[in-house]
């Protein structure tokens, strides 16, 4: 589109001294004619760009308005870099990797240096340690991410967390990366209501040709309006010493407390949900449930369970 263009013409004169209207039109794949349509109509629009014409010529914004008018920082770069490099890791979208690319092209030389070495100082991975792709869910993220984009309803089987498969079909309105897991949040056609959907329990995904709603809630609306709704439980949790590393990061430092045998006190406010459970079994013997009695009598019950499987082994 011809406005994308202009932006991004804007934005590399912004960050270079100058720039020749032959390397924009090779940049965009255009002919230098409509280059220089593209910078007379940004002259017209307000934006003060000169034309100097000779071996060492080229276009560029007066330095004044530059300064007063810079769009992208050097950190505002870097982090738009960093956010597309983690998102490509389950996508792999060639667009996505064209908009790295166009990011680091604006780049000023004299900050080129400065740039590459934030690189190698420092990598934000959000992937767990371990972590492999496997091509089949790469491919699962690829045509609901279309899907999503395209606002086609798709239909699945789903694994429920009995490990029982339902047919759906539903209106995919944004994925959501959470926890280490990509969700679909999405209208359900079968509950008639907003829900989340794991990709890693979808199995025979088909994208339909029905568009979805367009009066749907966004997913920041959904989320507002729950945590407005959901009342959190107080819990209060005995841990002990051995993994004191892992309280300090899963909880807040007002709501720990060390105890003189070396044991570690949380009292925190949590939604509770199977995710509550979970997390309380991750720690294995080494956390007590104090407060509230109903869910450690949950944990009770659950681990009485896993005492039963492994006693009746042979």
């Amino acid at each position: 589109m011809k406005i994308n263009r202009l932006l991004a013409i804007v934005v590399m004169l912004l960050n270079r001294e100058k720039i020749s209207a032959s390397e924009l039109a090779e940049k965009f794949e255009v002919s230098v004619r409509t280059i220089y349509r593209d910078i007379e109509a940004i002259n017209l629009a307000g934006i003060p760009i000169v034309s100097q014409i000779g071996n060492n010529g080229g276009f560029y914004i007066i330095d004044n308005y530059k300064i007063n008018h810079q769009l992208l920082t050097l950190e505002d770069m870097i982090s738009i870099i960093e956010a597309l490099k983690n998102m490509n890791k389950f996508l792999d979208n060639k667009n996505v990797e064209m908009a790295i690319e166009k990011v680091k092209n604006i780049v000023p030389k004299e900050k080129k240096e400065v740039f590459d070495l934030h690189f190698e100082q420092m990598c934000i991975d959000t992937l767990p340690w371990g972590f492999k792709k496997c091509e089949e869910e790469n491919l699962k993220y690829k045509i609901i991410y279309d899907a999503v984009d395209n606002k086609n309803c798709i239909a699945f089987d789903y694994r429920n967390s009995k490990g029982e498969y339902n047919w759906r079909q539903v209106e995919p309105l944004t994925l959501v990366f959470k926890g280490f897991s990509w969700y679909l949040f999405s209208f359900c056609k079968l509950k008639n209501d907003y829900r989340f959907f794991k990709l890693s329990r979808m199995e025979n995904l088909t994208v339909l040709h029905e568009k979805i709603n367009e009066n749907r809630i966004s997913y920041k609306e959904y989320i507002n309006i729950s945590e407005s709704e959901q009342v959190p439980t107080r819990v209060v949790l005995k841990f002990s010493e051995r993994v004191r590393y892992r309280i300090d990061d899963c909880f807040d430092k007002d709501e720990i407390k060390f105890q003189e045998d070396g044991s570690v006190i949380v009292d925190t406010y949590l939604l509770e949900d199977d995710w509550i459970y979970s997390m309380i079994l991750s720690y294995g013997e080494c956390v007590e449930v104090l407060e509230p009695n109903h869910i450690r009598e949950i944990i009770k019950d659950k681990c009485k369970k896993i005492n039963d499987i492994y006693s009746n082994m042979t």
